[in-house]
Order: C-alpha cells, then structure tokens, then sequence
C-alpha cells in the first residue's frame, strides 16, 4: 500500500447474499489524506452499512485507485473531497478526468452526494464538482455537505447521516 492511502473496504457481505439477492450498489469515492478525512470515510461506511440496510453492497475506493468500472458498477456515489486553494482535491479532480469519458454516456442520471472538508467556505469545490457531474448528466440527491471550519466530531455525524440516508434511499428505490 502507498503511504497516506487507505485500504479499501467493503461492507461484509455473505456469498449467499451476493448470488441470491438482487443487491444494490453505492460506491464512495472520498479523498482521505489525514486521519480526520479518514474518521469521515469510516463514518460515511458505518452510515451506508446500518444493520437495518440489508439490501445494499458498499464499496469505499479512494479517488486515485477509482477507475471507470467501479463507477459502471454503481448504482449510486457518494464523493468525498479535501478543499484545496478553492477547489476539489487533485485526487478526486484526476478521478473525474479519467472516469469522464468512459462513463458519459453510461451514466446518465446516476444518484450522487458530496461532502467537502473545507478549509474556506466549500463554495469554490461545490462549484467544480457541480460543474463536473451536470456534464455526467449525474442527478444530486441532496446539497453537498460543508464541513467548514476546525475539525468537529459532529462532521463525522454528518458523514454518516449521510451515508446511511443514501443506502437507506437506494434500498427502498426512492433514489
């Protein structure tokens, strides 16, 4: 593993689950250069992994190792991202510029949300990620989260919050 990457988890899941149910799909995309960005990956997992979300796969894969499959896979994303000078992290701006293409036109409509760690306001990085994901033609199922500010542990409420309305959203078709 390279230095300041975080392994990739996946929600435990029988192999009876996986063959015999018709299982949906959330993919996390979220950059975590720090281990309070990784405290928000972890809270967003324990959020889409409820114990009372049963019909949901989740997958957290950080933005450099994310490649136009695991998009392709999903049903729904969940992108996570560090503020940096105003904008979205490097990581999570090269995942788009290689997912972009290849999933145009096989993605349409996709569920997404955001959550930015910001250091300023957010609004710059709300505003190229929008950019962005209105040329995927992806559909925001809520407004990005701005987690502005000195580090809180309610951040990571949020992230859960977040993470477990969008798997509880996608079970029950609303997304």
């Amino acid at each position: 593993m390279l230095p300041g990457f975080f392994p990739l988890f996946i929600a435990e899941t029988s192999l009876y689950d996986r063959v015999m149910t018709d299982r949906k799909h959330l993919l996390i995309v979220a950059h975590n250069p720090s281990p309070n960005t990784q405290k928000l990956v972890e809270a967003t997992m324990r959020g889409a992994s409820h114990e009372a979300i049963e019909g949901i796969e989740v997958k957290f894969v950080p933005p450099l190792q994310a490649t136009p499959d695991d998009v392709l896979w999903a049903d729904a994303i969940i992108l996570g991202t560090t503020e940096n000078f105003g904008y979205m992290s490097g990581a999570l701006k090269d995942f788009f510029d290689r997912i972009y293409y290849p999933c145009l036109e096989r993605t349409e409509a996709m569920p997404f949300a955001v959550y930015i760690r910001a250091g300023l306001d957010g609004s710059g990085t709300r505003i190229a990620i929008g950019k962005i994901t209105t040329g995927l033609k992806w559909k925001p199922v809520q407004e990005s989260i701005i987690l502005h500010g000195e580090y809180r542990a309610e951040f990571e409420d949020q992230c859960e919050e977040l993470g477990m309305l969008m798997a509880a959203s996608l079970e029950s078709g609303i997304i």
